[in-house]
C-alpha cells in the first residue's frame, strides 16, 4: 500500500507540483476519483478546480477493460490493441459511446448545472486522476483541454506503471506522479481504502474550493465596446469585493500574460476584483507604433474604466490601475485626467516615464515596484518619483530582474499590489 486513501494520495502528489505555485495554473480532477485527489493539488497551489469530464469506454464483456474514452467536445480515444485483441465490432463501440455520452451529459448537469467550465484558454491545466492503468482516459481528457485553449497541460497522477509517459505520447507537456512500480495490476492495489466516490463527494470537493477562494460573484469572458471596436477581456469579481484592478499590460503581451495572471489571482485571493483586457486588437498590434502609443493606450484603459462602471452590481466599486512595464505609463496617464478617479495605481516593472509631464498630474497613490536587478528601470523610476505630487512609495524588489521571473519575487510583487490596493480601496 502506497496511499491511506485519495486525501491522502493528493497531498503526496501536491508536493511534486510545488514548482506550478504562483502560475496561472488551474487543476482539473477526472470523476469521480479523481476529483478528491485534484481538491488537494488545487488546495496546495492556491487553484481553482473544476471537473474534466471524460469517459471510459469498456469492452461490452469486460466493462472494467477499456477499449477507448470520449471526453467533451466530441472527443473519442480508441486502442486499436484492445479493439483487435477482443474483437469488438464499430457497432458494439458505437452503442457503448452512445450510452456514455449520454452520461457524460448527466454528469456535466449534475456537477457544474449552470456554472461554465473554468476558462482554460492561455493557462496552464492540471489533469489530476486517482492513478493511470491503460492511459486510455488520461489521454481523452488532455485532448480535451487542449481542444478547450489550454497553453501547458501537466497530467498528474499518484501512482502509475513504469514508463507510464510513454502511453501518453506526447499528448500532455509534462507528466508527474509519486510511484511508478514496476508490478502494476490495478489502481486499487496501492489504496487502504479505495471505495467508490460518491458525486455527493464530488459536489462537497468542488463547493469547498469555491469557498476557499472566495466564490466569486462574477468570473466571465467580456468585450468591452470601444467605439466601433470589441475588445476582449476577463472579468473577475469575488463576492463582497472592495474594488476592482484593471490590468494595462506592457508591449507585446495581452490579457494572456502569465505574470499579470499570477498577480491577478493573488489580488482575487485578496477579495479585489479584476479585469485583464486587450487594449489593442490583433490588427492594432500588429503596428508596432500603436504599441508604443502611451496615450492610445490610456484613452483605452479610461474608456474600459467607463465600461466597467455601467455594468450592473459592479458600476459602485472603487477602480484601481496596474500596469506593467510601458503599460505602467498608460496607467499614470490614465490616472493623470482631471476627471479620472481611480482610487490606487501599482507600477511593475514599470516605464513611468513615458507618462512624461503627465506625472506632476496623477492624484491616486502610486505605487513603483522594481526589481532589485533591473538598474536603468530603478533609474527610470527613480527619476519619476521625483515628478510625482501623490501619495506614492517605490519598493525594490531583492534578487528580481525586469520580468520577476525569480522563485518568490512575483509573489512579492502580488503581495504588495494587494495590500496597497486593499489600504487605497
Amino acid at each position: 500500500m502506497y496511499f491511506t486513501d485519495r486525501t491522502d494520495a493528493g497531498r503526496q502528489l501536491a508536493a511534486r507540483l510545488d514548482h506550478l505555485k504562483g502560475h496561472d495554473v488551474v487543476v482539473l480532477g477526472l470523476p469521480r476519483g479523481g476529483v478528491p485527489v485534484a481538491e488537494q493539488v488545487a488546495d496546495a497551489l492556491g487553484a481553482p478546480l473544476d471537473v474534466c469530464l471524460v469517459r471510459k469506454l469498456g469492452v461490452p464483456f469486460q466493462p472494467e477493460l477499456a477499449m477507448g474514452a470520449i471526453g467533451e467536445g466530441d472527443v473519442r480515444v480508441l486502442n486499436d490493441n484492445v479493439l483487435v485483441e477482443t474483437g469488438v465490432s464499430d457497432r458494439d463501440v458505437a452503442a457503448v459511446e452512445e450510452r456514455e455520452r449520454a452520461l457524460l451529459r448527466r454528469r456535466a448537469e449534475r456537477y457544474r448545472g449552470t456554472t461554465p467550465p473554468a476558462r482554460l484558454d492561455g493557462r496552464t491545466a492540471v489533469v489530476v486522476d486517482d492513478g493511470l492503468a491503460t492511459g486510455a482516459t488520461a489521454l481523452a481528457a488532455c485532448r480535451v483541454v487542449r481542444a478547450r485553449g489550454a497553453a501547458r497541460i501537466v497530467l498528474a497522477v499518484p501512482v502509475a506503471p513504469a514508463g507510464w509517459p510513454a502511453r501518453i505520447g506526447g499528448e500532455a507537456d509534462e507528466t508527474a506522479s509519486v510511484h511508478e512500480p514496476e508490478f502494476f495490476y490495478a489502481i486499487g492495489q496501492f489504496y487502504e481504502d479505495f471505495s467508490q466516490t460518491a458525486d455527493e463527494e464530488v459536489l462537497a470537493c468542488l463547493a469547498r474550493n469555491r469557498a476557499a477562494r472566495g466564490a466569486g460573484a462574477t468570473d466571465a469572458e467580456v468585450r468591452i465596446k470601444v467605439g466601433e471596436l470589441d475588445l476582449a477581456g476577463h472579468l473577475v469579481v469575488p463576492q463582497g469585493a472592495a474594488g476592482v484592478v484593471l490590468f494595462a499590460h506592457g508591449s507585446g503581451s495581452s490579457r494572456h500574460s502569465p505574470r499579470n495572471r499570477a498577480v491577478a489571482e493573488d489580488l482575487n485571493r485578496a477579495g479585489l476584483g479584476t479585469l485583464l483586457f486587450d487594449l489593442l486588437t490583433e490588427e492594432e498590434a500588429a503596428d508596432r507604433a500603436n504599441v508604443f502609443d502611451t496615450e492610445l493606450l490610456a484613452d483605452r484603459l479610461a474608456r474600459a474604466t467607463a465600461w466597467l462602471g455601467g455594468q450592473p452590481g459592479i458600476g459602485g466599486l472603487r477602480t484601481g490601475y496596474f500596469g506593467a512595464s510601458t503599460g505602467a505609463a498608460a496607467a499614470l496617464w490614465a490616472a493623470s485626467d482631471p476627471a479620472a478617479t481611480v482610487a490606487a495605481v501599482v507600477s511593475r516593472g514599470g516605464r513611468p516615464d513615458l507618462a512624461g509631464p503627465r506625472l506632476a498630474a496623477v492624484r491616486a497613490p502610486t505605487l513603483l515596484i522594481v526589481g532589485g536587478h533591473d538598474p536603468l528601470v530603478v533609474d527610470l523610476n527613480e527619476q519619476a518619483q521625483r515628478q510625482l505630487r501623490c501619495e506614492n512609495e517605490l519598493v525594490i524588489v531583492p534578487g528580481a530582474t525586469h520580468l520577476f521571473e525569480e522563485p518568490g519575487t512575483l509573489e512579492r510583487v502580488g503581495e504588495l499590489a494587494a495590500g496597497w490596493f486593499g489600504d487605497h480601496f
